[in-house]
């Protein structure tokens, strides 16, 4: 996406959700949402095999018992 569309995405998603947001907020929402596009793009380019995978040590807690 580009600059403007990303600022085009941003007002629009805050006027669906009914967010007041000025200018200079959108501006800087924008590019925190372009920035962390640009690491999932990264990201997602990044060469990974099975192995490389660590969900499996994941082992969530327990939720604690109901009394």
């Amino acid at each position: 996406m580009t600059e403007t569309e990303v600022l085009a995405y941003v007002k629009a998603s805050a006027a669906a959700q009914g967010l007041a947001m000025d200018d200079a907020r959108a501006l800087r929402v924008a590019a925190h949402l372009a920035r962390t596009a640009h690491l999932a793009g990264l990201l997602d380019a990044t060469p990974l095999a099975v192995e490389d995978e660590l969900a499996e040590i994941y082992e969530p807690k327990p939720f604690p018992a109901l009394k």
